[in-house]
C-alpha cells in the first residue's frame, strides 16, 4: 500500500513537486506543510531509497491511474484455454478429419487441446485402437503441436495434452 501525509515514517525525505521539480531533502513536516499549502497529498514513492522518494500529488487522481493502468493489463493479457476434442475408437473416417480441423483451429489460436478418446461397453478391450487414432492425431499435427502429456487411460477414456509450438 502506498503511504501519504502522515503515514509516512521516514523524518526527511527527497521532495519532488507536482511539476517534476527535486525540491530536495526535506523534514517530513516541512514537506506535508508545502503539499497541504497546494491543496495536494505528500505520497511515498519509493520507500527504499535513502532517504524516501515522495511526490506532491493529487493522491486519489494518481489511484484512478493506477487502476485504469491495472484494467489495462488485465485486458491486454492472453488466457489460454484448454480445449477438448472426444473421439471413439469407431470414429469414422470424415468425422476424424472433421475433429481434426477442430484440433488443428484450437492450436493455431493459441489454446491447448485434450484428445480424449472414449470407450463404451466392450470397446475397452481394444485400447489398442484408441492409441493408434491418438498416434494418428500426433502425426497428423506435427507442424504446429507437440504432446504435452502423453496418451495415458483413465478408466474408459485415453487421452493426451498437445499444446501449440511456439511461433517464429
Amino acid at each position: 500500500m502506498t503511504r501519504r501525509n502522515e503515514q509516512i515514517r521516514a523524518r526527511e525525505v527527497r521532495v519532488i513537486d507536482d511539476q517534476g521539480e527535486q525540491l530536495g531533502i526535506l523534514s517530513r513536516n516541512v514537506a506535508i506543510d508545502l503539499a497541504k499549502e497546494r491543496g495536494l497529498d505528500l505520497v511515498e514513492v519509493a520507500a527504499n531509497a535513502e532517504p524516501p522518494v515522495c511526490k506532491i500529488m493529487d493522491y486519489g487522481k494518481f489511484k484512478f491511474e493506477q487502476s485504469k493502468k491495472k484494467q489495462e493489463a488485465k485486458r491486454n493479457a492472453t488466457v489460454v484455454q484448454v480445449k477438448e476434442i472426444k473421439v471413439r475408437p469407431k470414429t469414422d473416417e470424415h468425422d476424424y478429419q472433421t475433429k481434426l480441423k477442430h484440433i488443428r483451429r484450437f492450436l493455431e489460436d493459441g489454446d491447448r487441446c485434450k484428445v480424449t478418446v472414449f470407450f463404451r461397453g466392450r470397446e475397452i478391450v481394444h485400447k489398442d485402437r484408441g492409441q493408434v487414432i491418438l498416434e494418428r492425431v500426433v502425426e497428423d499435427t506435427k507442424d504446429i503441436a507437440k504432446v504435452e502429456q502423453p496418451p495415458s487411460s483413465e478408466g474408459r477414456t485415453l487421452h493426451m495434452l498437445m499444446v501449440p509450438l511456439p511461433k517464429k
